[in-house]
This record gives C-alpha cells, structure tokens and sequence, in this order.
C-alpha cells in the first residue's frame, strides 16, 4: 500500500510537469562510461542514429527524433526492485502487452502465447566472475571490474581507486595475481595478467560475481547460480541476460514439445547496460558497444520458422540487439561482429516480432528500446500498470511479453 500511495504521488505522465525518478540509475560500480570499449577502425560498428539508419521517415519529419530524455523518466518505488530472485524459476509474473491491452499472467502461461513453428531467440552468454580487489604498487586499494577480456591474458577494466594507475604500472589482486597496466582506451584501462593460467580461468578462481549496482547485498552462493541462464555457454558477460533467468530446463522441453524451435546468439552484455541516458535529448547519447555472435544455424531456424508461418520470439533486448544488428544490411547474416545499436522509437525492426524483457531502469537505452517495440503509450501505461500491481522489477524480477506494434 506504502509503494502505491509513493506511486500515485509521482506518477509518470506524458509531457506538464514532471517530478524527478526517486531512484536514479546508478553507475556499474564506477564514474566510467562505455562509450568507447574498441576503436571504431578495427570492428565493424552499427549505430543506427549515425545517419538515422533504419528509421521512418514520417517520423523523423515530425521531428520526433527531438524527443528528451526525461519523457522515459518515471517514478518508481524502491520497495518494487526485487533484491534476490524467485524461489524457483518462472515463479514470475508476466505481463502481457498487445497494442493497448494488458493481461495479468504468470510466466508459466507462455505456453499459451507461443505458437507452433516460432522460433525462441535465447542469449547464451555466460556471466564471468569479473569484480577483482587488490591493491597498487603504492599500497592504495583498488577495485577491478572487468568489461571485456581481449585474449587469454589481457583485458579491458574498469578500475576504482583515489588516484588511476599509470601505464606501466603494476596491480597485486586477489592478494596474489599480478596485473600490468598498459595504458588507456576510452575509459577503461588496458590490463595484462602476468601469469600463464588463462584470465578466464583467473576470474572463475579469484574474481567475484558483479551483482548491478541496485541490489544492495554483496554476491551470495543464492547468486552464484541464479545469476546465470541454464543455458548460459559462452563466456563473457559481466551482467546476465535477465530475460533468460525465468527459464528452467522443464520450460524449454515443453516449449519444444509445443512444436517452438529453440535457437542460440550470443551478445556478452557489457557494464553500460546499466548506464542512464544522461544526455538531454536522445539522440545526443553514444551508445556502449558490445560484441556478438550469430550461427548460421539460427539464421535458417529463423527462415525456417517464416516459411512455416512462424515469428520470432526474442528473449531478451540483447538477444533483439544481436538480431537487429546482424539484419542492418536489410538481410539477417550469420558472423561476429560489434554492435552500438541504439534503438529508439521510430525505428523499423527487421527481425523480431514478440520480446519477452524484464522492467527497465528509467531514462535507458532499454526503456526506449521497449518502447520503440511496442509503442510509447503502450509501454508507458504497461509501467504505470506495473507499478500500481506492484511487479517485480529489474534483473531478479518478473517480465513482460510484448507484440511488436505494426
């Protein structure tokens, strides 16, 4: 009753006057920003609002692509950020959104909304234990976040600490693995792990699970496996593809005893997932980049699926980031690549149809991508309803199945 009279007080409307979010979306753990993990001129960049890519034209002559920041702004109550997951898995909530109609289901009743011949698009990256503490040649105390690992003994990282490490410098963590720092790229520091053990066997030894910065307890053994997709493989994430956390193995067998095909990308979800917009209006903000993968095996389940009169079904943003970024070029294409799409409304999607996504922090990329989906009405009322429901929200909290609106 506390959340919902909170609510009524600050609730989140379209345009007059607004009254700030009371929970602001925190940095991951750091003042750094992602904005620019890898030099442009060595990958293959997609960013779709350099040159307003793949967007309507009727939209963008009215000027919408104007729009602020603050309209994705709204009030949420703390009590609503689930802390630790669900008992078990798929003991969630889901809330169906169809154009301007919202259902009240349980994520069980899935089931019923997928059809025979869709195709699930699940994200199999891997959370690594990325969150290292350790101390400077100069005695003072550091903390390490991992972004990305680059080969078998370098990195990108974030690092905490009163004064940056120089170049060259030397970094002790976890009390006895040694790291160099051999210089800067963007934001983040570029660090070599001395030793011969591969880091991605170093992490799984010595790092620790970096839980987002809105849940407040330090990582548990609770964490350790509920933080992790069960069909999580592929090594690289520093936060989980949180869609896929309602998932157990008895929900994708029936999935696939139903006649839906299952099939894989991988996009290793970066720490500025977690970033808010804070630029003014949209269209001002650089995206984070972040790498992924899509097997030729998915791209014919997915034509596979069409030909059959099926959709797709994206389990998750990143999963729908993966696939849109791979189908920029007008025809989904199998291969790795890097990806800054920034998704916002007005966009024309060539690829998913239906997203299953969890709630998304005010003013992010997320909340926009979202509402692109399924319509800025649409989803603004969907959180509003939420709210006043009183849903789970965030990585640990209940879901959303939304259409894509024609």
């Amino acid at each position: 009753m506390t959340c919902l009279l909170f609510y009524l007080l600050r609730i989140w409307c379209r345009g007059g006057n607004r009254t700030p979010t009371p929970f602001q979306a925190p940095d991951f753990e750091s003042g750094t920003s992602t904005s620019s993990i890898t030099p442009a001129r060595k990958v293959r960049i997609i960013h779709e609002m350099d040159g307003l890519i793949n967007y309507n034209r009727a939209f963008l002559k009215n000027g919408c692509l104007l729009m602020r920041t603050e309209e994705f702004d709204f009030a949420l109550p703390e009590c609503l950020i689930a802390q630790h997951p669900p008992e078990c898995r798929g003991a969630s909530r889901l809330l169906c959104v169809r154009g301007d109609t919202l259902e009240d289901r349980q994520f069980a009743d899935l089931l019923q909304r997928v059809r025979p011949n869709d195709v699930l698009v699940l994200n199999d990256t891997r959370v690594i234990k990325a969150r290292l503490f350790g101390s400077k040649s100069s005695g003072g105390k550091i903390e390490v976040l991992v972004e990305r690992v680059l080969n078998e003994h370098e990195v990108l990282a974030q690092v905490r600490a009163s004064k940056s490490p120089k170049a060259g410098s030397h970094l002790l963590l976890a009390g006895e693995l040694e790291v160099e720092v051999l210089g800067r790229e963007g934001e983040f520091f570029h660090l070599r792990f001395v030793a011969e053990t591969a880091v991605l066997e170093l992490l799984a030894r010595f790092g620790r699970l970096p839980l987002p910065p809105y849940i407040t307890h330090a990582a548990e053994q609770q964490d350790e496996a509920r933080y992790q997709t069960v069909f999580a493989r592929e090594a690289g994430a520093v936060a989980a593809p949180t869609a896929g956390l309602h998932f157990d193995e008895a929900m994708l067998q029936a999935l696939r005893d139903k006649g839906v095909k299952i099939a894989y990308v991988t996009l290793h979800v970066g720490a500025g997932t977690f970033q808010p917009v804070r630029a003014e209006y949209v269209r001002e903000h650089q995206m984070h980049s972040e790498c992924y993968e899509i097997p030729q095996a998915t791209v014919e389940a997915i034509a596979r699926a069409r030909e059959e009169g099926g959709r797709v079904v994206a389990v998750g943003t990143t999963s729908l980031r993966a696939l849109e970024s791979a189908a920029a070029s007008g025809e989904l294409k199998a291969g790795t690549g890097e990806t800054r799409i920034f998704i916002t409304p007005g966009y024309r999607f060539r690829v998913v149809e239906v997203l299953l996504t969890n709630f998304h922090l005010p003013k992010s990329t997320l909340l926009m991508l979202v509402s692109a989906f399924g319509g800025m009405a649409q989803i603004r009322a969907a959180y509003r309803h939420a709210v006043e429901q009183e849903y789970r929200f965030f990585s640990y909290g209940d879901a959303m199945l939304i259409e894509r609106k024609p």
